[in-house]
């Protein structure tokens, strides 16, 4: 599969409107200005915001597969099993972003029924809490796969990209999650780490873009 200058650029910039898209929808579930519990705002959010939010999971998957093309394009000079690999790790994980993200509207309406029947709320959302865990776990051997495989062979100088490149791949940022996000509060908290995983997959994206940005011919 091969792609010229153009579509490889316009699949880089389709990943980051992707990440974009699922951001918002992440943004939809749980932004308020005065109010950093996430599930009290899920709960507090309108039929609305929770519908047009599971919208956004659809779209930006689609999205954010077209920028695996992108990825993919940067491997050519790979062997085939590795480029091949990379892109149905890269095509699995988009994929599991929109499911994710769907999922979590159980997550929304069981938190909404808890609020509106003064329900424990912590209780009520345990089940699809679990669930929507379980799935993370299936997708981190993956990524965990992906991530060596695009390391080690960006590190080698056997792709396009540029060592410089490693620096935004998702893992660091994925690892530093925890820190991130403890040393946060408020409004800025909800935005950043609301939204930290696709916020990740937009620096990765727009920084991808940039460095291939005249690598395809």
């Amino acid at each position: 599969m091969e792609v010229n200058k153009f579509w490889s650029r316009l699949f880089g910039i389709c990943g980051i409107i992707g990440g974009l898209t699922l951001f918002s929808g992440d943004m939809l579930f749980y932004y308020d200005p005065v109010n950093s519990n996430l599930y009290e705002n899920m709960g507090n959010a309108s039929d609305s915001r929770i519908i047009s939010s599971t919208i956004t999971a659809l779209i930006a998957a689609w999205l954010y597969v077209l920028g695996c093309i992108h990825v993919f394009q940067a491997f050519k000079s790979t062997k085939p099993i590795v480029k091949n690999l990379v892109l149905i790790c890269f095509v699995a994980i988009s994929i599991a972003y929109g499911v994710v993200h769907a999922a979590f509207v159980a997550i929304a309406t069981s938190s909404k029924l808890a609020i509106e029947n003064n329900l424990n709320l912590n209780q009520s959302v345990s089940l699809a809490v679990e669930a929507n865990n379980i799935l993370r776990l299936i997708v981190y051997p993956i990524f965990g796969l992906l991530s060596f495989l695009f390391i080690t062979q960006v590190w080698k100088k056997r792709t396009l990209y540029p060592r410089w490149i490693i620096l935004f791949y998702p893992l660091i940022l994925f690892l530093l999650e925890d820190f991130i996000c403890k040393n946060l509060s408020g409004s800025i908290s909800i935005i950043v780490c609301g939204g930290y995983l696709n916020l990740i997959l937009i620096i990765f994206f727009t920084a991808s873009s940039i460095a291939l940005w005249n690598k395809n011919d």
